[in-house]
C-alpha cells in the first residue's frame, strides 16, 4: 500500500514588515516576515472582489542571511517551503501554538509577476 504524503507550499505577495533577524547561542540564524497574499474573486453577483491573506514566514543557516539581505518591507517575493505547526511552553509557562511557512527557496518577484498573481 502506497502512503502519500507531500507537504509544499507556493507563495506570492508582499513583506508586511521589514525581515527579523535572530541568532541563537549555537550559531544558528532565523529570518521571520509577514507575507500578505491578495486573492481575487467574483462575487454572487459577478463583482471583483479582493481579500488578503496573511502568513508567517521564517527562514533558517543561508537561506535566513540571504532574505535579510535582499527583501524590505513592501517587496514582492515568490517564495516555496512547507507549513510547520508547532507547540511551545512561553516564558510565563503558557503553551503556545504557532503555524509558519519554512522557506526552501525563494526568488524576488518582478512587477509583472506581482500584477499577474493579483489578478488571478
Amino acid at each position: 500500500m502506497k502512503t502519500f504524503s507531500k507537504n509544499l507550499v507556493q507563495l506570492t505577495g508582499h513583506l508586511g514588515n521589514d525581515v527579523q533577524m535572530m541568532e541563537f547561542d549555537n550559531g544558528n540564524k532565523k529570518a521571520s516576515f509577514s507575507l500578505a497574499v491578495n486573492n481575487t474573486y467574483s462575487s454572487g453577483s459577478g463583482e471583483s472582489k479582493k481579500e488578503t491573506s496573511w502568513f508567517n514566514i521564517v527562514a533558517w543557516g543561508k537561506t535566513a542571511d540571504d532574505i535579510c539581505a535582499t527583501l524590505k518591507k513592501g517587496m514582492g517575493v515568490s517564495i516555496e517551503g512547507k507549513i510547520s505547526a508547532r507547540k511551545y511552553v512561553d516564558k510565563s509557562g503558557n503553551n503556545k501554538y504557532v503555524t509558519e511557512i519554512v522557506i526552501s527557496q525563494f526568488e524576488k518577484a518582478e512587477k509583472e509577476m506581482m500584477t499577474s498573481s493579483s489578478a488571478e
